[in-house]
């Protein structure tokens, strides 16, 4: 671990972690907004991503929804990294108390994490859009239980969603009071893996009152400037706590 962040949380404790795309990367979850995503949205389906997993276009174009879906945002090999494993050591420790993620692969807390705040949902959970039945993700892989691609509630046949926060659709407000106040109570906030503009995401930053603003990233941010500790680096190298 960078011997600078090493003494900030070695002095800490109540820390909070937001994270970003960045933090999935390393686990060979590619970020569906680079320019590798983008073009290959635009080639094979004449679209955006942000058209794509629009709430508008889930209602209007479910099928094609659903391929795009599955083909690039699940990820059902994918493992927790150095990043994911030292945070929930740090957990484990009692000097992490939360975790805020933008990430919807639930690798947090494959890592060992419980106090996991999902800002966009997660793609391991899956529910009924009439009868509210939850399924797995596994369940919604399987075409057996799928019509075009579409999986189907067999309790009463209408269509599973995937409990994920789709654009033109609002963050859940209970998820969001718990992460400000996770934050605004922190003496360290560590932020990883986000570029920081995205919002109302984002503006979480504004909530912290600690004393040490700690941002890792391998491009620069906007709150760089107002950082105690900014390092343009990868997340996994920085925060290694491995043998």
């Amino acid at each position: 671990m960078d011997e600078r962040l090493k003494k900030i949380i070695d002095g800490s404790d109540n820390i909070v972690f937001f994270g970003g795309a960045g933090v999935s990367t390393e686990s060979n979850i590619p970020d569906f907004r680079s320019e590798k995503g983008l073009y290959k949205a635009q080639t094979e389906y004449g679209r955006s991503p942000e058209e794509m997993l629009s709430h508008s276009f889930f209602v209007n174009h479910t099928e094609t929804f659903f391929d795009y879906y599955k083909k690039n945002l699940i990820y059902t090999d994918a493992r927790p990294n150095k990043a994911h494993r030292a945070l929930a050591r740090l957990e484990a420790q009692g000097k992490l108390k939360a975790i805020v993620t933008q990430n919807i692969d639930g690798l947090h807390q494959k890592a060992g994490n419980k106090k996991v705040y999902e800002l966009h949902g997660s793609t391991l959970r899956n529910y009924c859009m009439k009868c509210h039945q939850f399924y797995d993700l596994d369940y919604i892989m399987d075409e057996y239980h799928c019509k075009g691609g579409v999986p189907i509630c067999p309790v009463c046949g209408g269509i599973i969603k995937p409990d994920v926060v789709l654009y033109e659709e609002m963050l859940d407000e209970d998820t969001i009071d718990k992460a400000v106040s996770a934050i605004s109570k922190a003496d360290t906030l560590i932020i990883g893996g986000t570029s920081l503009v995205v919002y109302p995401a984002a503006g979480f930053v504004r909530y912290f009152r600690g004393s040490h603003l700690v941002l890792i990233n391998k491009q620069e941010t906007p709150y760089d400037s107002h950082a105690d500790l900014v390092i343009h680096d990868s997340i996994g190298k920085v925060m290694d706590m491995d043998e």
